[in-house]
């Protein structure tokens, strides 16, 4: 357990006082354990790292508001905030699944903008089907990855257990797998929307 020569409610003090090298302070503590809480939530880097930054927002809005009660619990004050925003995003997003790709953008959520016309419906359906081509070219290191993570939705602690694999190697291969689908695409000059693959 760590041992702090200035305890977190000090701190929280210390930062109503309008110290705010006490939040950094605060913020440095216990940054890593917050991610990781909303990371098992949420299972993506990238959203993770927005929820962390969400949750000392609202942290930070709450202690400067008034609203905080200081009964020196702050950790897991701020943990309740971040796993509540983790669970509020991962309902929304299993209602509207997505895939994010190593900038930040989505992937494979056609379906949200697919439209009724046959024309429409035929295009997704040979881009989808082109894609299917194109991840099968992937390393096969890769393309494991890939479809453990988006096709049998998979937890990227449960892929590096099933692999054999660090979690951070689950993670790399990811990405990497993103990246080569990516430049896959524009190899085969393969176009899509930019409207539904924003960059």
């Amino acid at each position: 357990m760590e041992n702090y020569k200035i305890s977190d409610s000090k701190l929280v003090s210390l930062y109503k006082q309008g110290n705010e090298e006490a939040f950094e302070q605060l913020l440095k503590r216990h940054k890593a354990r917050i991610y990781t809480t909303i990371y098992l939530i949420v299972k993506d880097n990238y959203v993770a790292e927005d929820l962390l930054q969400e949750t000392f927002v609202k942290a930070i809005n709450t202690i400067k508001g008034g609203r905080y009660n200081e009964e020196g619990k702050f950790l897991p004050w701020i943990t309740r905030i971040a796993h509540n925003l983790s669970i509020d995003y991962f309902r929304k997003e299993k209602r509207y699944p997505t895939m994010i790709l190593e900038d930040g953008s989505k992937v494979f959520n056609a379906l949200e903008f697919a439209e009724d016309s046959i024309e429409s419906v035929q295009i997704k359906n040979d881009t989808h089907s082109k894609l299917r081509d194109l991840i099968q070219e992937l390393p096969e290191a890769q393309k494991e990855v890939l479809l453990m993570r988006h096709y049998m939705d998979m937890s990227f602690q449960e892929i590096a257990e099933n692999t054999g694999v660090s979690i951070n190697t689950a993670l790399g291969r990811m990405r990497y797998a993103l990246i080569n689908l990516r430049k896959k695409m524009k190899q085969y000059n393969i176009a899509y929307d930019q409207d539904i693959y924003p960059r």
